[in-house]
């Protein structure tokens, strides 16, 4: 099982790696990625011309790096 410093320690690998990937984004536009991805992937598209399609690919695979997709979160 995850303990709660494993999960925070993810979370924030992942908006590390958002910030290296996309570093025209603000804080607030990583964070969208938490709770509001329709925000968050417009301002992909609006800042770098990705579609919507695209960038969520590329956000499973950076998930999927740092061990953050939600399949290797699940107990077991």
């Amino acid at each position: 099982m995850i303990n709660k410093e494993q999960v925070e320690g993810k979370a924030q690998q992942l908006k590390g790696s958002i910030k290296s990937t996309w570093a025209k984004l603000t804080d607030d536009e990583v964070a969208y990625y938490e709770g509001q991805q329709d925000k968050f992937f417009g301002a992909v598209k609006e800042k770098y011309g990705v579609a919507k399609e695209e960038a969520e690919k590329k956000m499973k695979e950076l998930e999927a790096n740092c061990g953050c997709d939600s399949s290797s979160n699940k107990a077991a």
